[in-house]
């Protein structure tokens, strides 16, 4: 349901690593973005993939989101009639972790409640309490995740600026040719090559 709906789609493969790596949360805390509210330049994009990259390693722990539960729809039998599975979580979208930058774009996600200001996250998948929440966590970093590395451009190594000149210089060669290739067809098509018509 996540990934249909956010505009940013992460792979299933990324959410299946993240839930496995919820459990093994070591009780450190996210690291902090940078306190960048535009990403404007080469610095910017360096420090913003820096914090990505150790933001990617983290998983977000429970302390740091609001958790409810419910009784979650669907079948089940008497497991959904009886038992909270239904997880639902629920952090602030100006929160110490979530970098500036990407506020925007969370912001015009369908997760954002605009009443409390905040990401609201649920999940259904499973039986079980605690593999909803697991899941739930693995949307919210998803999702942050993904919002932060939209507006992240990476810099053009000279390698590829050499090849794309190599490629352009190609194709003015090509064009030249075939520019002259017409030209020569329409000179013997008007006689001027022959000498006229006589």
């Amino acid at each position: 349901m996540f990934s249909t709906i956010y505009e940013f789609r992460p792979s299933i493969l990324n959410l299946r690593q993240i839930r496995r790596n919820l459990s093994s949360n070591t009780g450190r805390s996210l690291p902090t973005p940078p306190d960048i509210g535009i990403l404007e330049g080469p610095t910017d994009w360096a420090e913003a993939r820096k914090w990505a990259t150790q933001f990617k390693a983290e998983n977000i722990p429970k302390t740091l989101v609001e958790l409810s539960f419910s009784r979650s729809s669907g079948p089940g039998g008497q497991n959904v009639n009886k038992v909270n599975t239904k997880a639902t979580v629920r952090c602030l979208a100006n929160a110490y972790w979530i970098p500036l930058w990407a506020r925007a774009a969370l912001v015009k996600s369908p997760q954002y409640v605009s009443s409390t200001k905040s990401l609201l996250v649920t999940s259904t998948i499973y039986r079980s309490q605690s593999q909803n929440i697991d899941d739930c966590l693995a949307k919210l970093h998803a999702l942050v995740l993904s919002a932060a590395s939209a507006s992240i451009k990476n810099e053009t190594s000279e390698e590829t600026k050499k090849r794309v000149e190599g490629h352009q210089k190609a194709q003015k060669e090509r064009y030249r040719k075939e520019k002259a290739q017409r030209s020569a067809v329409k000179q013997h098509r008007s006689g001027k090559a022959r000498g006229g018509w006589d």
